[in-house]
């Protein structure tokens, strides 16, 4: 494991441990526009050692940053790693994340680099297309259309499970275009029909 204070460019995708959250926040600073992305090791909760940085608390610096939470490893007993990258240019938004990105607006937090994210959402159309997390996520009305047309994908999407149910939402909501949109509501239906794709 790689302690903060002897890291170099070529090993930043290594684990990363630091002590709290003001440690990850000196490391985004040092590391924001040069680092490709880290494994980040955060606490369950209850720890303080190896380190107390919560995964709510490194999301938090991570937005301040222009960065995002991604793939997420446990390691041990009282221990996962996190990983975090740059939010890339194509880099879709959750609701979540903009909510917290407001809060830590109002706070004063947030660093150049995370504003500059933000205005190129709010220029390209990402920001207003940002997508619920499942707990609020609905059938949108395209995707209950087909599905309507469809009584074995209407059956069979029914019976999956809400996450099951959310892979098929969040794909469709997340497509970049309409053609986009289209496209995957036909793979989704095909799937669901059990027919072979083309």
């Amino acid at each position: 494991m790689t302690n903060m204070t002897d890291m170099t460019k070529e090993e930043l995708t290594d684990r990363l441990i630091v002590a709290d959250a003001q440690a990850w926040r000196t490391w985004l600073d040092a590391h924001e526009s040069s680092s490709a992305g880290v494994k980040l090791i955060l606490a369950k909760k209850g720890i303080t050692e190896p380190t107390s940085l919560t995964y709510a608390e490194a999301l938090e610096e991570a937005l301040c940053s222009g960065w995002i939470d991604g793939r997420r490893n446990a390691v041990d007993a009282r221990t996962f790693q996190q990983h975090f990258t740059p939010r890339r240019t194509a880099s879709i938004w959750s609701r979540r994340n903009a909510t917290i990105v407001a809060t830590l607006i109002e706070q004063g937090r947030m660093r150049p680099r995370g504003f500059a994210e933000i205005e190129r959402a709010k220029a390209d159309g990402r920001w207003d297309r940002a997508y619920p997390g499942q707990a609020g996520a609905e059938v949108p009305a395209d995707l209950a259309q087909a599905l309507a047309a469809s009584p074995t994908a209407a059956a069979r999407f029914a019976a999956l499970s809400r996450a099951q149910r959310y892979t098929v939402i969040h794909q469709v909501i997340t497509a970049p275009s309409g053609t986009s949109r289209r496209s995957r509501i036909t793979q989704s239906l095909t799937r669901l029909e059990g027919t072979p794709e083309a």
